[in-house]
């Protein structure tokens, strides 16, 4: 959680906290523990108060975080139902069911393709093993709707966080009526999408806070992370939101539509305000977090990192590079185990340690990332003359290395948290201490420290 400061025309910002977060498994299934989460935004806004100078106060609270999990709640915004977590294999039927001309048709009504954690496919799966929740539920929030709902007592679909559903209609600012009636989702509990960024209303229910404005921000945190890159005005940079996943993408006018962008796998998500961001979505550090926790504790201070990397960077490059988008990569019990898998049927030999893992997958990582700017060159004829890449694999040079050689494009590789600032720029836009959000950017990008990789052809 971060604490944020405008003034000058200037970005100060600081760390107040920083929790662990996982699913859990129960009986077959993985659930977040919302209790948990709620508990520790409480602690972080305790801690941000506690941070404040002396005579300050705190002026706003905003929520992002990832897209497509939810809460089904009744009329007093109880939950209803546990959450689960979108890495839960309960999708998986209906994820093979959805082909052919339903998913043609489906994607040219919600410019999403058929991804096994969609919202909709998770709803489909809920309504079909309980449809007593018919009758019982009245609203679905996702994450950041529920949360600003605990903050203000509004229930509001944020438009962005909406956009991750494969609900929502791709040519407007509505949700798609076709789209809820395949999936069999009822069509009251969601409201029309609010654009943001919003003033909800004073925070309520936490007496600490009684001076403060509940902000619907983009709820999705890629939306965020978009909103914070400082790029170029004639179009030309791509955007690398690199964390859990890599979020590969542009801003548009226009969604990308059509049997090519639907074989690509393209998502055509929103910003807060209504924009396209055509986006792939790659598979990112998960897959080397899991692999670390494969070999024991992963390292944990920055000198065991930079000795990671560095024998990292010294092991040999693999002549076979992983899919990393396979299905087998996604959940596995054991990702190292997986990897090999992989391997051995690709008749490629394994790695023989810790840092030619690590190689393997960011040398793997970044040809995923280079896939995805040429796809998007060829189906929108635009060409990019970088990458900007924020988020955590922004300080791993090995990743920026390896996408800029694969890319053949200078990879900008920014030290800030994308999503978190995003969400600050938002914050300020709608308090009126900044314009706009071409404003922040002007002013963002002086008080950067970006490192330039280029890429060896």
């Amino acid at each position: 959680m971060l604490l944020g400061t405008w003034e000058g025309h200037r970005l100060t910002h600081r760390e107040v906290h920083r929790f662990p977060n996982q699913f859990r498994p129960l009986a077959g299934h993985d659930y977040w523990n919302l209790p948990q989460l709620w508990a520790e935004v409480q602690a972080g806004l305790q801690h941000a108060l506690a941070a404040l100078p002396a005579g300050a106060r705190l002026a706003s609270v905003g929520v992002d975080t990832w897209g497509v999990d939810h809460v089904l709640v009744n009329d007093a915004g109880r939950p209803v139902f546990p959450v689960h977590a979108y890495r839960d294999a309960r999708t998986q039927a209906g994820h093979r069911r959805l082909r052919g001309a339903a998913l043609r048709r489906i994607y040219e009504a919600t410019g999403q393709p058929n991804l096994s954690y969609n919202t909709s496919l998770q709803l489909q799966e809920t309504l079909a093993v309980n449809p007593a929740l018919r009758r019982v539920a009245t609203r679905c929030l996702l994450l950041p709707d529920y949360f600003n709902f605990l903050l203000s007592g509004r229930m509001e679909n944020e438009l962005s966080i909406a956009s991750t559903t494969q609900l929502l209609d791709v040519h407007g600012l509505r949700w798609s009526r076709p789209a809820l009636a395949h999936f069999g989702i009822p069509a009251h509990w969601f409201s029309a999408p609010l654009p943001s960024p919003h003033r909800l209303g004073p925070v309520r229910g936490l007496p600490f806070l009684a001076h403060a404005l509940a902000i619907a921000v983009p709820g999705h945190d890629t939306a965020c992370a978009f909103d914070a890159m400082p790029a170029y005005a004639d179009g030309t940079d791509l955007y690398l939101s690199s964390g859990t996943w890599s979020l590969v993408g542009f801003e548009s006018d226009t969604p990308l539509l059509g049997a090519a962008a639907l074989r690509a796998g393209i998502n055509n998500e929103r910003l807060g305000r209504g924009r396209y961001r055509p986006l792939i979505n790659c598979p990112g550090l998960w897959l080397l977090d899991q692999t670390l926790q494969a070999f024991g504790r992963p390292p944990a201070a920055d000198d065991e990192w930079n000795a990671l990397l560095l024998a990292a960077e010294q092991a040999p490059a693999s002549d076979v590079l992983l899919d990393v988008a396979a299905p087998d990569l996604f959940h596995p019990a054991d990702m190292r185990v997986a990897i090999d898998s992989q391997l051995k049927h690709l008749r490629a030999p394994r790695p023989r340690n810790v840092a030619g893992y690590t190689r393997l997958i960011c040398d793997s990582l970044g040809h995923a990332h280079a896939s995805a700017m040429r796809t998007f060159e060829q189906l929108s004829g635009q060409k990019f003359r970088h990458i900007l890449m924020v988020g955590a694999g922004s300080r791993n040079r090995l990743l920026c290395k390896a996408t800029a050689d694969a890319a053949g494009v200078p990879v900008i590789s920014f030290q800030l948290e994308g999503s978190a600032i995003g969400n600050l720029a938002n914050q300020f836009i709608a308090l009126g201490a900044v314009a706009g959000r071409h404003v922040f950017r002007q002013e963002l990008v002086h008080n950067l420290r970006q490192t330039v990789y280029l890429p060896c052809f």
